[in-house]
């Protein structure tokens, strides 16, 4: 069996091959929980686990439609400044209709926009889809109640080996 083999196996259980890592989580700092859960499960995405520990400790972790990894926040959680998480990327396969969706479920949303360089969305946007829609190229931005930052990327087409 080859490595590549062994991936395909472990993947197909739900658990990394060996040698593979995969994000799993990606912890937020908010300052309501309540406002935040609401949010996100606003977003549409699945509310996996709410565990009020103690009075010192709340967890939840909440999951985006289709993707394998997961946000978690609460009380107690992380240290970092609410909001301080930035351009948490979330890949969509047709950014309009993202975007069009956000709107829709009340969410305040840039406009489609593309960078300019190899630095991404952040390196100077400019208004409007990328003129030849490459992939990897166009982006809208949100933020949460608390200012954490998300950027939307339209992937119509991998790259080779990803």
């Amino acid at each position: 069996m080859t490595s590549t083999d062994e991936r395909t196996e472990s993947s197909n259980s739900g658990l990394p091959g060996p040698g593979d890592m995969r994000l799993e989580v990606a912890i937020l700092p908010v300052s309501d929980v309540d406002r935040a859960k609401a949010f996100y499960q606003n977003l549409g995405w699945r509310l996996d686990a709410d565990f009020p520990i103690s009075d010192d400790l709340r967890v939840l972790q909440l999951t985006p439609p289709g993707s394998p990894a997961s946000i978690i926040f609460g009380k107690g959680v992380k240290d970092a400044a609410p909001g301080s998480a930035a351009r948490l990327v979330l890949v969509v396969q047709n950014v309009d209709a993202a975007r069009a969706d956000l709107v829709a479920r009340g969410v305040d949303i840039s406009g489609v926009f593309h960078g300019t360089g190899f630095r991404g969305p952040m390196a100077g946007r400019v208004p409007g889809p990328d003129p030849e829609r490459r992939p990897y190229s166009s982006f809208v931005s949100f933020s949460d109640p608390d200012g954490n930052e998300w950027v939307l990327q339209e992937i119509t087409q991998r790259l080779p080996g990803r």
